[in-house]
């Protein structure tokens, strides 16, 4: 009777630690090995995925299952893609932000036109923008806060979520805004938020739930979902964090719908390299 005990206490266990655990869709082709971003376009069953700076400039068509179904050539250099996001009318926005070393000036966002997306090749529109904030290139070690691999679109404008480089200070994040229209801007600050200090803290990637109600931050360590916001002070609102179980370099997240998300992780030493379902029912 006793061992029955302790084995039902550790199925209970198992199911009390089960939100963090990840379901695996599917294992992604080498292809698709350092994927960087991830995004579902409304009323669409494809899952649209790019690869981070030093691959080649694609955009790839990808089933639930993992198959690519098609690559589509962008016609600009993947500097360092770091996310892609989507408007309401079907376009791409990719986001070739990644800013290790703090000290680029050509900070872009690439907008794919919708027409296409079910071409081969495909022409971008150039939305450029730099930091209010940012004064030096790179600034000073206390001050590497303007790398960036996390954002969004959200009535016409794209909202982005910076990667910390700050020992110590991993996890914070501060939210900028740019218009999604092509042109030159310096980026408004709206927000900022502490994650927690370790470098699993990092915010790796972002989206919006389509009705507008959720918005999910991803990091190595957990996922951060925040609710009940005003306007566009997104960080301002209720947080709630969902510690993750499973560890991998994740960098890409986007919701399948309202209540599920849909994540992939870079495959190294073995691990990752996969597409992930997480239900937050």
């Amino acid at each position: 009777m006793k061992k029955l005990f302790i084995f039902f206490s550790f199925l209970l266990f198992l199911s009390c630690q089960s939100s963090g655990q990840l379901k695996i869709l599917a294992d992604l082709p080498n292809n698709l090995k350092e994927v960087s971003g991830t995004e579902v376009i409304p009323n669409s069953d494809i899952i649209w995925m790019l690869n981070d700076g030093g691959n080649q400039s694609k955009l790839y068509a990808v089933s639930k299952k993992g198959k690519i179904k098609k690559e589509i050539y962008i016609k600009a250099k993947n500097r360092d893609w770091e996310d892609l996001t989507s408007d309401v009318e079907g376009n791409l926005y990719i986001g070739d932000f990644g800013n290790n070393q703090n000290k680029r000036k050509n900070l872009t966002i690439l907008k794919v036109d919708k027409k296409h997306l079910n071409k081969k090749n495909a022409e971008v529109e150039k939305i450029k923008f730099r930091y209010p904030n940012q004064y030096k290139f790179p600034p000073k070690k206390k001050n590497l806060y303007f790398d960036a691999e996390a954002f969004f679109y959200f009535n016409n404008c794209l909202y982005i979520f910076t990667k910390s480089r700050v020992k110590k200070k991993y996890g914070k994040t501060f939210m900028y805004k740019v218009p999604a229209k092509k042109g030159e801007y310096v980026a408004e600050l709206i927000g900022e938020f502490d994650n927690c200090s370790d470098l699993e803290c990092w915010i790796t990637s972002a989206d919006i739930s389509a009705d507008g109600k959720t918005v999910v931050l991803l990091s190595q360590k957990n996922i951060l979902l925040f609710s009940d916001f005003k306007n566009e002070n997104f960080l301002s609102g209720k947080v709630k964090k969902i510690e993750l179980t499973h560890r991998s370099q994740k960098e890409g997240v986007c919701f399948k719908d309202n209540n599920t998300l849909l994540i992939t992780d870079e495959k190294a030493n073995g691990v990752g390299g996969n597409l992930y379902q997480l239900s937050l029912n």
